[in-house]
């Protein structure tokens, strides 16, 4: 992807709570990159032409990928990473590489003590629109970009214009059927509050992706995406969010991992995780 990029800063909120329960012991960012590359195997062929490539890279997918944020609040910097798991299908139509992403769960962490949930009912109510890769050589290696082709999620609407930054936008839905405005974000800080944000996305994205002998697809993300939150259960967090994501492109890998056309659904690839990806980033 990027796959889905949910994220919550919070600042203000997070700057009244330190002052009640002290010193939130920000953690830093991890050394980047998160995740190193493999090492092509000396003896692997790579393909000769345009057409070899997009045969060897055509398949399904596991998808992985991380988006970092970052953004300054009165305690310090606020840092999160969002890890989606789903599936990538790459497909040749028309001469023509074609990419087709779902997904299945989202986990976010950060690097002070709050816990976020968006349940698998909304990451799944993602769905991106196919996009028309471009292969292309460099430097003796088989890539891949994704551009990006915005999708709405917790709003109708035209995906190609900005989000609206209305609450109270006639067309804000309810995706994950809940009952909520939106799509909902459960949130627990300090283990002293709990309650619910109803957030409206469109999600922006591209995919930089490099083919590898082990039969990977590698890379990064930029993630562009606009957030707009639509109101909360408990009025101190109902408080406007949309931080940039990191510039770094070690800190927002994508892992693309062939697997059996039979692996097909989000229990069965849940299941499989850590045969299939590395260990979820930690601050």
């Amino acid at each position: 992807m990027k796959a889905f990029t949910f994220v919550l800063t919070l600042p203000a909120l997070l700057f009244g709570f330190s002052l009640l329960v002290g010193c939130s012991n920000a953690k830093p960012w991890p050394e980047s990159p998160l995740y190193e590359t493999p090492v092509n195997d000396p003896n692997w062929q790579a393909p000769a032409n345009k057409e070899e490539a997009m045969a060897a890279m055509a398949g399904h997918y596991a998808h992985y990928d991380v988006v970092a944020y970052e953004a300054e609040t009165p305690t310090g910097p606020f840092s999160t990473f969002i890890i989606s798991y789903g599936f990538t299908d790459l497909t040749v139509e028309n001469g023509e590489l074609v990419q087709n992403d779902c997904f299945c769960h989202a986990e976010h962490k950060a690097n002070q003590n709050m816990v976020t949930t968006f349940p698998d009912q909304a990451t799944q109510a993602i769905v991106p629109r196919s996009a028309v890769v471009d292969v292309y050589e460099e430097d003796g290696a088989w890539k891949i970009w994704r551009p990006a082709t915005p999708t709405l999620i917790g709003i109708d609407g035209d995906p190609d214009v900005p989000l609206s930054m209305d609450p109270n936008d006639p067309l804000v839905n309810d995706d994950d059927t809940d009952g909520k405005p939106g799509v909902t974000v459960f949130v627990k800080l300090f283990n002293l509050i709990e309650g619910e944000i109803y957030i409206a996305r469109r999600e922006v994205f591209q995919d930089f992706l490099t083919l590898y002998s082990d039969g990977t697809l590698r890379g990064h993300v930029i993630d562009d995406s606009e957030q707009l939150v639509l109101g909360a259960s408990l009025r101190i967090l109902n408080t406007p969010n949309n931080p940039d994501q990191w510039d770094d492109p070690g800190l927002n890998p994508i892992i693309l991992v062939p697997i059996p056309d039979d692996i097909d659904t989000c229990d069965e690839l849940m299941a499989n995780r850590d045969s299939l990806f590395p260990v979820e980033p930690e601050f």
